[in-house]
């Protein structure tokens, strides 16, 4: 076998005489003979950074194929690849052209140079025939350039409106020719090709607020197309005149106006780029900054011309724009309806005073619509035409309000007749004299006549006439006629003013001591009503609270309970008094309090000390007749040479069946002396003889005693013999003697 060197050596002669052949000029050049074929060069376009691959011929595979490559701008050929099929070669220097491989006789090149325009020839040598045969075939290879992403360029991108700007879309690379396309996006809106912009310079000239937005341009050729990024162009302009909107909407002739105590919100808007600064003044005082005022509650204080004052920061440049705003509000509560009688007729007033506007009034009646007339509202009407239920309504309206306001009267006639009644003063120093006649619309008229006829008064619904008092009113008469539309002739009520007269319930009360008296007094009559009272035996009066009474009052009844009746205190001659304005008049009560029968006497049976003389039981007998309660045991302590104490009680509250007591406390020092009672609810009975307690029987005490005394006696007389022994020899014991027989 041939070696690799000897083959690409050999290769070389055979290239070598085949180059001779292309220059016919050359000495020593072989001719291509008639079966030598030359072909006509093929144009193939391949794409930057692509791979195309270049074709040697067909049919059976060529001995050597020589591979070589002429630039556009050279006449001279350089080698790419040479193939002899079991061996290839690639030229160090083809790498300008991308990077080339070699696929059996085809040349591959892959990521594709824009050094590879220019023109190929495939070489290729075959034996044909056991001849050797050489064919060239000529490629012309063109290399696009996809165009690279454009950029779009503002000349100016923050323009005044008016200005003029240009927008390029600039594009680094791309195989002409390049197309160009616009497309123009609003900030707010969706993007919209520019009809017409086929360049790559856009004019804006001049520019205006819709031209402000996002701007893209895209450029496209034979093999891409790239678009650009956006590129926003901000004009500025403004602030416009400022539009103002308020809500809820309610126009007047001079502006707007909303309810009390209702939202109003108030928004400016004024086309601006940058967006506006706003102020709102209120009556050329500044409240609020920003484009919303918002009243949450209105107040009638917020009535007023209401500014906003739109800024541009950036070209210092302002408006503004004013409105009026009125706040209206209802008058207060709602309709008064009042119904006037007149002399054969009735007056219908309606009243709503207050609000903003004044409300519209209006009567409704059983004949249809009545006048109307903002505020106040007044309508007459022959009484013989009406009857009696007769429906009257006035219907009050109001901006303010989101219903109307009613109020309804019916004409009525007064039920029964008037109502008469006399009452005093304070201090009795008038007497009145009142005339009703309730429950009739329009009310009834009143008048006061006395027993002449004279007339000393009228009033319509109620009626009061003041006269003085005195005792001459008594036995007099007077009438109050009444007088309605709907009810002819008038009633009338009379009365008659008369001294009040009283009765006792017993002139005479007895009770015992301790128990409860009761003194009864009933008013009997008298116009105006009089007062009761209770003076008591001193005559004087038995007042709510006075210590010993109690008062108690029921209607025309006044009762005096005594509860614990005293005969000291409480006996005598009670008066009940009655008095109105007119007169007076009393009753007499006597009030008997008696004692309790005495009880049986007591005599005490048995007084015996306990032990230690601390205690003493006590024993007793009663003798005679009589009722009885209860017993008490007193005591007293008496001391030798002195009187002795006061009687107090030891016991008490003991009863009436008990005939013993055990009684602890005494002091066995204290001789004591006791005696029993017996008592009949509050009277004691005489009291017992007094008996000092005895020693109990088989007592130590006795011993003690005369022990005692036995050694006393012994003392004495042993001192006894001592002072005589002394007297008798005073040198034995002198102080003795000197204290015994002075000097």
């Amino acid at each position: 076998m041939v070696s690799q060197k000897a083959q690409f050596g050999l290769l070389g002669l055979l290239l070598l005489s085949h180059l001779c052949l292309l220059h016919p000029g050359a000495s020593g050049q072989l001719h291509p003979t008639d079966r030598t074929p030359v072909e006509e060069a093929v144009s193939i376009q391949g794409v930057r950074g692509s791979s195309v691959e270049l074709a040697c011929g067909s049919g059976a595979a060529p001995m050597v194929v020589f591979w070589s490559f002429t630039p556009l701008d050279s006449l001279a050929p350089q080698p790419v690849a040479v193939i002899n099929g079991a061996a290839s070669k690639v030229e160090a220097g083809a790498s300008a052209l991308g990077t080339v491989s070699l696929r059996n006789s085809s040349l591959v090149l892959t990521e594709l140079r824009e050094g590879a325009r220019g023109r190929f020839l495939c070489q290729a040598l075959r034996m044909i025939s056991e001849q050797l045969h050489a064919a060239y075939y000529f490629f012309s290879l063109v290399v696009l350039v996809p165009v690279a992403k454009p950029r779009v360029h503002l000349s100016a991108a923050s323009p005044v409106e008016g200005a003029s700007v240009v927008a390029t879309c600039a594009l680094r690379e791309g195989t002409e020719p390049v197309t160009f396309a616009w497309q123009h996006q609003t900030p707010q809106g969706p993007g919209e090709p520019l009809v017409g912009a086929t360049e790559s310079l856009l004019r804006l000239d001049p520019v205006s607020r819709s031209h402000r937005g996002w701007y893209l341009c895209s450029a496209r050729n034979a093999v891409n197309e790239r678009s650009s990024d956006a590129a926003f162009l901000d004009v500025i302009y403004g602030p416009d005149l400022p539009v103002i909107t308020v809500e809820p909407l309610a126009l007047t002739e001079g502006g707007f106006w909303a309810s009390e105590r209702e939202e109003v919100t108030l928004s400016c808007l004024a086309a601006s780029n940058p967006p506006s600064d706003y102020v709102w003044l209120h009556e050329h005082t500044q409240v609020h900054a920003g484009p919303t005022l918002v009243i949450a509650s209105a107040r009638r204080a917020h009535t007023g011309l209401y500014t906003c004052l739109a800024r541009n920061s950036h070209l210092d440049v302002h408006s503004q724009t004013a409105v009026q705003l009125t706040i209206y509000y209802p008058p207060e509560g709602q309709p008064s309806c009042a119904v006037l009688p007149t002399l054969g007729a009735v007056t219908l007033v309606c009243t709503w005073p207050g609000g903003l506007p004044s409300a519209q009034l209006q009567w409704e009646g059983p004949q249809g619509m009545g006048p109307a007339a903002p505020g106040n509202v007044t309508w007459s009407h022959p009484a013989s035409l009406l009857h009696n239920g007769s429906i009257f309504t006035c219907v009050g309206q109001h901006p303010a309000l989101a219903l109307p306001t009613l109020c309804r009267t019916i004409l009525r006639e007064p039920l029964g007749s008037p109502t008469c009644r006399a009452a005093a003063t304070r201090g009795d120093k008038f007497v009145t004299l009142s005339c009703a006649w309730h429950g009739g619309q329009p009310p009834a008229i009143l008048s006061w006549h006395d027993r002449e006829q004279q007339v000393l008064g009228g009033h319509s619904s109620s009626l009061l006439v003041l006269l003085e008092a005195h005792k001459g009113l008594a036995g007099r008469e007077f009438t109050c006629w009444g007088a309605h539309p709907l009810r002819l002739p008038g009633p009338s009520c009379q009365l008659q003013l008369e001294a009040p007269q009283l009765a006792v319930a017993e002139p005479r009360v007895s009770v015992l001591e301790g128990a409860e008296a009761w003194l009864g007094c009933t008013l009997l009559g008298g116009s105006p009503p009089a007062q009761l009272l209770w003076l008591g035996p001193q005559q004087q009066q038995v007042e709510p609270g006075t210590a010993g009474f109690v008062l108690h009052p029921e209607g025309a009844r006044l009762s005096l309970a005594i509860p614990d009746a005293h005969p000291a205190h409480h006996g005598g001659t009670y008066r009940c008094v009655a008095h109105n304005a007119v007169g007076s008049s009393s009753q007499s009560v006597l009030l008997e309090i008696l004692r309790y029968p005495a009880p049986p006497n007591v005599t005490i049976s048995r007084l015996v000390y306990a032990r230690h003389r601390r205690e003493v039981q006590l024993q007793w007998a009663v003798r005679g007749p009589g009722n009885l309660t209860g017993f008490t045991v007193q005591r007293r302590a008496s001391a030798p040479r002195h009187r002795a104490g006061a009687w107090e009680t030891a016991a008490g509250d003991i009863g009436p069946e008990s005939r013993g007591w055990r009684l602890g406390g005494l002091d066995p020092g204290v001789l004591y002396a006791f005696r029993v009672l017996a008592v009949n609810h509050r009277t004691a009975g005489q009291p017992s003889e007094v008996k000092t307690p005895a020693d109990p029987p088989f007592s130590a005490y006795p011993a003690v005693l005369a022990a005692a005394g036995a050694g006393m006696v012994a003392a004495a007389v042993a001192s006894l013999l001592v002072f005589q022994y002394a007297a008798r020899h005073p040198e034995t014991l002198p102080r003795l003697a000197r204290l015994l027989v002075p000097t």
